[in-house]
């Protein structure tokens, strides 16, 4: 799925992680370490005792950690002097607690990747990648209608940049194995306690599923092909959450809970709607900006590294009900055991 980057890109090169200290943070900072020689990695999130914890792992020189809150734009700016790569990873994730919550996730999500954009055109970043979710397309909870608003801020932000040289660029995937807002752990936990079920809210949930490794691969790579404005959409398999209850737990009964708030039965990642501005390439979709550009080419037919892309059919949309990719019971057992590598 993923392309080898050239190994030169990051060296001595600063990065800034917003939310850095989460389940992806921690393993991009792992990757950048063994692949590249970054000249700083600054780590920017509001918990300090995760912070203390991540530097445990992490002590090398070029590690630097900064208390902050995407929330406070001032914060942001002193963070970001002499930064080269910005990856935007935090945010209020946990669909249930958004519904209950809403204006919490909004100031977050949606005034945090605002204050994210002017932090990084007042400092002349070269390039920012935010993080999105398979849940901001046709949303239907808060958590991914803030996405969604955040995306289309950081589409516009290219055209705010004028004659900046900043350029913006989204990454949308779906559920990340093992990371924290991860079905998996909850499994496992009822296999650990001795439960004499799985807990399942229905039984026709379908789920994109990818590594954590895939996804930062993925991101990193598309630092290189990026023009800044688009979504970028990897082709990864879909799961049946009744085939991971069974991968997990085949002896275990499955025990129908009911839907959560805001719980869809079936993720989108390329809405049928946007099928015009959507572009195939060999290992995944870009969703090219709606919005035209004034000041660069608004052609996403080739990306920044060569490679070519062509429009998809007409009602074209990537979802995980008619994916074509399916896991089995035991390619989801095989998946999920490398995941945790």
């Amino acid at each position: 799925m993923i392309n080898n980057l050239d190994n030169i890109m990051f060296d001595n090169k600063t990065i800034l992680i917003t939310g850095g200290t989460g389940s992806f943070g921690k393993k991009y900072v792992k990757t950048l370490l063994e692949r590249y020689n970054p000249k700083k990695i600054i780590i920017f999130s509001r918990d300090e005792l995760k912070q203390f914890e991540m530097q445990q792992d992490f002590d090398q020189p070029c590690m630097r950690y900064f208390i902050g809150d995407v929330r406070d734009k001032d914060r942001l700016r002193r963070a970001m002097r002499g930064v080269n790569y910005v990856i935007h990873a935090a945010a209020l994730k946990q669909v249930p607690a958004a519904e209950y919550n809403p204006m919490e996730c909004i100031k977050t999500n949606i005034n945090g990747a605002e204050n994210v954009i002017d932090a990084a055109l007042d400092n002349n970043v070269e390039k920012v990648i935010a993080l999105s979710t398979d849940k901001a397309a046709n949303p239907i909870n808060l958590y991914g209608a803030t996405k969604l608003a955040s995306d289309k801020l950081f589409v516009a932000a290219n055209n705010i940049a004028g004659g900046h040289k900043t350029t913006f660029s989204v990454v949308r995937y779906g559920n990340v194995v093992c990371s924290r807002g991860s079905v998996v752990p909850i499994f496992q936990k009822f296999i650990d306690q001795g439960r004499d079920y799985i807990p399942i809210t229905h039984e026709e949930m379908t789920r994109f599923w990818v590594s954590l490794q895939q996804g930062v691969d993925f991101v990193l790579t598309n630092f290189e092909r990026m023009l800044g404005g688009e979504i970028f959409v990897p082709k990864i398999p879909s799961i049946r959450i009744v085939d991971l209850a069974k991968a997990m737990a085949p002896d275990l009964p499955i025990k129908i809970i009911g839907i959560r708030p805001g719980e869809k039965l079936y993720e989108v990642m390329c809405p049928a709607d946007l099928c015009f501005e959507t572009y195939e390439y060999n290992d995944h979709f870009v969703i090219a900006p709606g919005i035209k550009f004034s000041s660069r080419s608004n052609d996403f037919t080739e990306n920044a590294i060569g490679e070519k892309g062509k429009k998809v059919a007409q009602g074209f949309e990537y979802n995980s009900l008619d994916n074509p990719d399916y896991m089995s019971i035991e390619e989801i057992k095989n998946f999920n055991v490398q995941a945790l590598l």
